[in-house]
């Protein structure tokens, strides 16, 4: 198993007692080297490389620094590891090429730490810290804060915490950098928490501190948290950027805060971050999502530069709130729009306009579009569109046949979607046999006991109704505990 290899290599760093580290290191990136004499040889091969394009470029020049015999220049081979892992996906060669080298050195290992970070790779990466200190290497704060940035993602809280103490261990938990992937790590494992005590212990709050913390509350539902994190920020007189519009905004929309979105949009209104596209976009979805769909609108008709999250947002905006026709006016001026092209995202919108409005053969062309005309491979979530678009208009058949098609295994929620349809339209056999496939995918969900039931006693068969109450009552499953609105009375 990954996490018990991770634990084996945790363990050895957690014993060891003193942890070496340079007070200079050097910034991580391609132009950095170790600091010895380059030769005539290596400047040649460093000007090849740095013309490399392609990793088939890359391929070539390598091959002469074999020919030369050059394998051990850590200029060199460090430009060519460098270059693969900033392609995001040659990592097995990146990988063949640090092998070869002898007595690699910090910036190699930090390197392939990161390319394997980026791969979501937990397992190597650690393998590649483990390397790290077997070499003597100092743990260095690139290093642990790949690491603490993969773990937040793909890690455990076990997990987090022992590397908490390697941090601790060896004296940088006042570095600026490491304590705030600390602080988002914690976020991203739903630990709020441990979160925010690593942030207020920190002495001097700047803008990314403050950014970090609103947006661990919102990874982790606490919407109204962040809100009243931002208000704090102000008051310390920290301000704001780009980046701390984007996830208050987020947090706004998740909590249907509407009144503090009309607040930060007056604001920003007169600054220069309100022109940046991205604070754009997440203001159309706030009031998208605050049930203000036209004021959306306005600001998606005032923009000068649009991209494809602008469209979709607007496009599923108008669907959710149940303007289909202006939703597929707006795709349509959309592909009339040079430079821009729909994807999957935009599709998932247009289909639901479809499906809310009622528009099944527009819905069926659609789709068919979206996979013949430009190539994009449906996801579960179209064909739960099309689902839930053909369970709407009554043609269930065909919704249980697109399922029987998909490519992929249905989930229970599309199952669901077409039960409910059942239900809507009075289709018992076809809901008893949708409600066959659920049992199979998950057991003990309490609506689809419901949903069945009432299709039962909307056909007046009661006796197959109580049957179905007592398998409830039997397998006991509960319903879940009522919930509680997010949005604001004002």
């Amino acid at each position: 198993m990954v996490i018990n290899n991770l634990r084996t290599y945790i363990s050895l760093f957690t014993k060891t007692k003193h942890f070496p580290f340079s007070s200079n290191l050097p910034r991580l990136s391609q132009n950095v080297c170790p600091l010895t004499t380059i030769t005539s040889n290596e400047q040649t091969m460093l000007a090849f490389l740095n013309k490399c394009q392609t990793m088939k470029q890359i391929k070539q020049v390598h091959g002469r620094v074999i020919k030369m015999g050059a394998t051990q220049s850590l200029y060199v081979i460090g430009k060519i590891i460098y270059f693969c892992v900033s392609q995001k996906g040659h990592m097995d060669y990146a990988k063949s090429v640090f092998e070869e080298v002898e007595f690699p050195d910090g910036f190699l290992l930090n390197t392939m730490i990161r390319g394997f970070v980026w791969k979501g790779n937990v397992e190597k990466a650690f393998e590649y810290f483990k390397k790290m200190r077997e070499n003597g290497e100092g743990v260095n704060n690139f290093a642990l804060s790949f690491l603490l940035k993969l773990c937040g993602q793909f890690g455990t809280l076990v997990l987090g915490n022992q590397l908490h103490s390697i941090v601790i261990k060896c004296n940088y938990e006042n570095h600026s950098f490491v304590r705030n992937s600390l602080v988002h790590m914690y976020g991203m494992l739903k630990d709020i928490g441990l979160a925010y005590q690593v942030f207020d212990v920190i002495t001097v709050l700047d803008i990314v501190n403050w950014n970090t913390i609103i947006h661990c509350y919102v990874h982790c539902g606490r919407f109204r948290g962040a809100l009243t994190l931002f208000d704090k920020m102000q008051e310390c007189g920290v301000g704001f950027d780009d980046a701390t519009l984007v996830v208050v905004l987020s947090a706004c929309s998740g909590s249907g805060a509407l009144e503090f979105g009309k607040r930060v949009h007056s604001l920003t209104e007169n600054t220069r971050f309100f022109s940046k596209t991205s604070v754009s976009n997440a203001f159309i979805d706030m009031y998208a999502k605050c049930g203000v769909v036209i004021e959306g609108f306005k600001i998606f008709n005032e923009m000068k530069q649009r991209d494809i999250v602008t469209w979709n947002t607007m496009i599923s905006a108008f669907a959710m709130n149940g303007y289909a026709f202006r939703a597929l006016e707006l795709f349509s001026r959309m592909l009339d729009e040079k430079g821009v092209h729909p994807d999957g995202v935009t599709f998932l919108g247009v289909l639901c306009a479809c499906g809310h409005g009622g528009m099944v053969e527009d819905g069926r062309r659609y789709f068919q579009s979206m996979i013949n005309k430009y190539y994009i491979e449906p996801t579960i979530k179209h064909y739960g569109c099309m689902v839930d678009m053909l369970g709407r208009a009554g043609f269930v058949a065909e919704a249980y046949e697109l399922i029987i098609s998909m490519p992929m295994e249905c989930n229970a929620i599309v199952y669901r979607t077409l039960l409910a349809a059942c239900r809507m339209h009075g289709e018992v056999e076809l809901g008893e046999k949708v409600r066959d496939h659920l049992l199979g995918v998950e057991p003990e969900h309490s609506s689809d006991y419901v949903l069945l039931a009432n299709i039962y006693a909307s056909a007046d068969q009661w006796k197959e109704m109580a049957k179905e109450r007592k398998s409830m009552s039997d397998r006991r499953v509960q319903k879940p505990m009522p919930g509680n609105s997010n949005f604001s009375r004002s």
